[in-house]
């Protein structure tokens, strides 16, 4: 195998190009031989990947947990295409995973709220056949403080009514909501470059022109101007 240069795009592409096609992430050894280099500089890509947004590590040891829209652990959501099964961290991961997957003979299956009716979510030819809706609690501009808690609490819901009585009785933020087909859209937006070569983070900037694009506005999808990555 040809040694390839190791940046955040080509670490992060190598990562999930296993991942989708293997159906879960490379240890960091495969990653080190891949790109020809020692264990410990791998493990220090993988530590800078993170501190970049492009991977969430396991707190104990430098290999992947998750990549979005990937979790390498089980997750309440199932995406399967055919005979095959991915983990998608939460519902707008979940709807990124299916058009990741080319938009078409994706299911999801999970439950509502995490408590409740079973569901399983199809989509063919990028539409979403089921009408349900995703609570987003956690303010984006909070999102990365703890996003593994960030992204257990956007989930899918059958209405808002539903949504309204979750949040009281959990003590949780009753966040934005939004139609399921809409964020679909949305993660196919944000998530569609994450597979190609030249994948960048995006910044704060881009990240607030991409909300603006989809009618998200308010609290939970403000961000301050910044030049950082989101």
């Amino acid at each position: 195998m040809t040694a390839s240069v190791l940046t955040h795009a080509a670490l992060h592409h190598a990562i999930l190009r296993h991942l989708v096609d293997q159906g879960f992430a490379p240890a960091g050894a495969w990653l080190a031989e891949r790109f020809g280099v020692d264990g410990e500089v791998m493990a220090q890509a993988l530590r800078d990947l993170q501190a970049y947004h492009g991977v969430v590590l396991h707190p104990h040891v430098p290999e992947v947990w998750v990549i979005h829209p990937f979790s390498t652990a089980p997750t309440p959501f199932a995406v399967g295409q055919g005979d095959r099964i991915w983990w998608g961290n939460c519902a707008w991961c979940s709807l990124g995973v299916a058009a990741l997957l080319g938009g078409n003979g994706v299911t999801i299956r999970t439950t509502l709220g995490a408590e409740g009716q079973p569901v399983t979510v199809h989509v063919d030819d990028h539409r979403v056949r089921e009408n349900l809706w995703v609570h987003f609690p956690v303010p984006m501009a909070r999102a990365w403080d703890n996003v593994i808690f960030t992204c257990t609490t956007m989930l899918l819901f059958g209405n808002e009514a539903e949504i309204d009585a979750w949040a009281g009785r959990h003590a949780l933020p009753r966040g934005d909501a939004q139609p399921v087909q809409r964020v679909y859209d949305f993660a196919r937006v944000w998530y569609g470059r994450h597979l190609d070569e030249d994948w960048h983070k995006w910044t704060t900037e881009e990240a607030r022109e991409i909300f603006e694009r989809f009618g998200f506005r308010g609290p939970t999808w403000d961000l301050p101007r910044s030049s950082e990555r989101f």
